[in-house]
């Protein structure tokens, strides 16, 4: 039997056992399905599971020279449901795919295959991905490991899940308006959103739909950069990809490079912040100062985030959904009849002023970071709610115009076209993970990595997770 212990162990230092041959995939494969036997009940994190495929896709990694497995040589990842997997149920949280098996993968999918990941499971997701909580018809709601009465926010709660409860060394997810980063902080992980185009994925819809990138996940920042560097690299399907930097992301993280002088914000100056969580990132921040940081209030100016981000995400609901509205209305959670519904009401003149807000706020942002490395803020404005809750209705006695204007502090951050990460950065009293939203210039990885690692030393936080799913205190 394969050591359970193992479960606690790093991305990056399993993948080396891997490549030593201390351990093998299809002993990675039955350490995981164990652990899930054991704890996925009480999280309902990765409801669709697929480990005859990986084991047969591990048998046929094994029979290559090691030095030919790739960046993570076996290493096995959950899929967000989301995403295409060919000959796995993929549902993409919607009663109308319940029974959907793609025939092909996702370019995403294809690309970690080839650089050695073994696809296992697939992980829960709301319906489309509208929504920063995980629940859906098909599989019901995932839920918090910290407190399993809690949410574990969204659109990649399960992703996040499972990372947190060792179900997962690494894991994949998506984002549009903080859909890794939300979750990364509700669960005590680390989740990023890269630039436009660092990761390749299959096109659906529209050739130029930037708001949502795909992305990866880790429990810290070392396995996520190992991660990035396995998800990056052009794709001819995907004309709006990148190619490879010559050096890699984790040498990025290792490389101790320190940034001169950092700006923190509670509110980014669009929305309201529970206190509690103000002064959490706000005391995490202030300790890049122990290194000789220079660390200062302030941020660049956003305020049109709310009015351009609602047109935007509603154009492409529009763009991506309209034809189940007219097709399947019945079965479409209300939320998401909403967006399509916005979008399609939208005027040219609406979506002139959107795009024109969007490259304003991105000019400031990027004049902003000629003075400051990097951006610091929350990653969401409260600690995690309760599951059954569909969404933050108020915060700090602020009621909300709709269901996701409460995530502006992060979708703010996509509009602006640029990367970032949610770092676990402290606790509420109640004992509940709070991340530190850490974010740089465009096409900034590598920055952002070297100093999201340097204070992830500093916080001493690392090591937190997995945890086993804990109940209601």
């Amino acid at each position: 039997m394969a050591d359970q212990g193992l479960i606690k162990e790093t991305a990056v230092a399993v993948v080396g056992k891997l490549k030593s041959g201390e351990v093998s995939p299809l002993d990675l494969l039955d350490i995981l399905e164990q652990r899930i036997a054991e704890v996925d009940g009480k999280v309902n994190a990765l409801p669709t599971l697929c480990f005859d495929r990986a084991r047969t896709q591990a048998r046929a990694l094994m029979k290559k020279p090691a030095s030919e497995r790739g960046l993570l040589a076996g290493l096995p990842v959950p899929i967000k449901d989301l995403t295409a997997v060919a000959g796995v149920l993929t549902t993409q949280g919607s009663p109308i795919y319940k029974d959907n098996v793609p025939a092909k993968s996702d370019i995403l999918v294809e690309h970690l295959e080839n650089n050695g990941g073994v696809i296992y499971a697939k992980s829960n997701t709301p319906e489309f991905g509208a929504g920063a909580n995980t629940f859906n018809e098909v599989f019901g709601a995932t839920r918090n490991p910290w407190d399993t009465s809690r949410s574990a926010a969204g659109s990649s709660g399960g992703a996040a899940v499972a990372l947190a409860t060792g179900t997962a060394w690494l894991a994949h997810g998506s984002d549009m308006g903080g859909s890794l980063r939300n979750p990364a902080s509700f669960c005590g992980i680390v989740g990023l959103r890269p630039s436009i185009g660092r990761v390749a994925h299959t096109i659906a819809a529209a050739i130029d739909r930037n708001l949502g990138v795909q992305g990866p996940m880790a429990r810290n920042v070392e396995d996520l950069a190992l991660l990035l560097d396995a998800m990056s690299g052009e794709h001819p399907a995907d004309p709006l990809s990148l190619p490879l930097l010559p050096n890699s992301f984790l040498s990025a993280a290792r490389s101790g490079t320190k940034p001169k002088r950092v700006a923190y914000s509670p509110d980014l100056g669009i929305t309201p912040v529970d206190p509690e969580v103000a002064a959490i990132t706000r005391k995490a921040a202030q300790r890049f100062a122990e290194v000789g940081v220079i660390v200062e209030e302030a941020h660049p100016d956003l305020r049109e985030a709310h009015e351009c981000f609602h047109v935007l995400r509603a154009f492409d609901f529009a763009l991506s959904k309209a034809a189940l509205l007219r097709s399947k209305r019945d079965q479409l959670k209300p939320e998401v009849i909403w967006n399509i519904e916005e979008g399609l009401k939208l005027t040219v003149e609406q979506l002139e002023r959107a795009e024109a807000q969007r490259v304003a706020m991105t000019a400031r942002t990027l004049e902003f970071f000629e003075k400051y490395d990097l951006l610091l803020a929350p990653a969401t404005i409260v600690p995690p709610f309760p599951v059954e809750n569909r969404y933050v209705a108020e915060c700090a006695g602020k009621k909300f115009d709709n269901y996701v204007e409460w995530l502006g502090i992060v979708y703010a951050i996509t509009l602006v076209c640029c990367p970032a990460l949610s770092l676990p950065c402290g606790f509420t009293a109640s004992g509940l993970p709070v991340g530190l939203q850490m974010v740089a210039p465009n096409r900034g990885e590598a920055q952002l990595l070297a100093g999201a690692k340097l204070l992830e030393d500093i916080l001493g936080l690392r090591g937190t997770t997995p945890i086993d799913p804990r109940p209601p205190k």
